[in-house]
């Protein structure tokens, strides 16, 4: 008895050092990694585009795949013909399209002064009507041709970039720098998809896996949902818009509805752009109001199809993103890391709503909620 261990040296002090060291280095090990992702983007976010977008496609392929794989075909084989298969789509459509496109970036500039002309002869014109209804005291002729002047410059701004960002070399050797790199780094990714994925969850602390395979898989639904939704509706709604805006008669309509139907990605910001510059061209091109509530028209489809037709029966309620949550993210990311940082808002979006969710639900569960601490009387 007498080397039996005073009483709570051997029960209460051992169990309590290890607690407090696990946590701690629980909590260093997190802050350690979230900081160096975050440096590893800052450093490198230069290069990072091509194998970001790579990403993106292994993990849009990688269903097909494993369908494939399911059907004995070997998994690098079947990686190599979706890759294939979506290099052929996209050539497809660039040897169709950019001669189009081109052609319509030929017009603007031909046509761009007279756009500009008609765009100031129209906001001219509005506002001697307001002149007249309100008077000289609240708009006189500095203040009509000082608006006439900013429009016009800015037109002609935006006219200019998009010439040069469409048509110039840096663009060009850009898509040709993704072209080489990206179906590479894809098909890699792609192919061993499944074992990257057995080898980070054996890389889980084996604490708390079983949460983190849950958060896991819920980040995978909510991000495939809204993701795969979108470039649905990304791909109608350019069509329609393109399709609409030709037919209407606008001559630049092709490019203007492709391009409203790719920024659409973000909501309502991307479907409002595309609407305020076909706009603006209608005035510049037709001069007359049946010209302008055409092109409205056709935004007014596109808008009823993608709000009663399009969510409501290819998604549905598998989408948790709210919209201004995604806005948020996009602007962020692009402030944060450019162009790279717009590709990661989304993921990034998503994994935080599905660990924000979480925690409520266990803040809803605790006494914390149920029965909070009586304090005071």
């Amino acid at each position: 008895m007498s080397g039996a261990p005073p009483p709570g040296r051997g029960t209460l002090l051992p169990p309590a050092a290890p607690r407090s060291a696990t946590r701690t280095q629980r909590v260093a090990l997190i802050a350690g990694f979230l900081g160096s992702l975050l440096f590893a983007l800052w450093l490198f976010q230069s290069i990072l585009t091509p194998f970001v977008l790579a990403a993106v496609i292994a993990y849009f392929l990688d269903p097909p795949t494993s369908r494939l794989e399911r059907y004995g075909v070997p998994r690098g084989l079947a990686a190599g013909l979706m890759i294939l298969l979506l290099s052929a789509v996209a050539l497809l459509g660039l040897l169709l399209l950019y001669p189009l496109l081109i052609a319509q970036i030929g017009v603007l500039v031909t046509r761009l002064p007279a756009y500009v002309a008609g765009v100031g002869a129209a906001l001219r014109d509005a506002l001697l009507r307001l002149e007249e209804a309100l008077g000289p005291e609240l708009v006189d002729v500095r203040l009509r041709e000082l608006a006439v002047g900013q429009v016009a410059s800015f037109l002609s701004y935006l006219g200019s970039s998009a010439t040069r960002v469409i048509g110039g070399g840096f663009a060009l050797a850009n898509i040709f720098m993704l072209a080489v790199v990206m179906p590479i780094v894809a098909f890699y990714l792609l192919r061993d998809w499944p074992g990257m994925v057995t080898r980070i969850e054996s890389w889980l602390p084996r604490r708390s896996a079983s949460t983190l395979r849950a958060l896991g898989r819920d980040m995978d639904r909510v991000l495939a949902a809204w993701l795969r939704g979108q470039l649905i509706c990304c791909a109608i709604l350019a069509m329609i818009y393109a399709a609409g805006l030709q037919l209407v008669g606008l001559e630049l309509g092709l490019t203007v509805g492709l391009v409203t139907g790719v920024l659409s990605f973000i909501p309502y910001i991307g479907s409002l752009t595309g609407f305020i510059a076909a706009l603006l061209l209608a005035v510049g091109q037709f001069g007359n109001w049946t010209g302008v509530l055409l092109v409205a028209g056709v935004f007014f489809v596109g808008q009823v199809v993608e709000g009663y037709i399009i969510y409501p029966r290819l998604l549905g309620d598998r989408v948790e993103l709210h919209a201004v949550w995604v806005i948020f993210a996009l602007f962020a990311g692009g402030v944060a890391f450019g162009f790279l940082g717009v590709l990661l808002a989304v993921p990034i979006a998503a994994a935080i709503g599905v660990v924000a969710r979480y925690w409520l639900r266990r803040y809803l569960e605790s006494p914390l909620y149920l029965d909070p601490p009586r304090t005071g009387l």
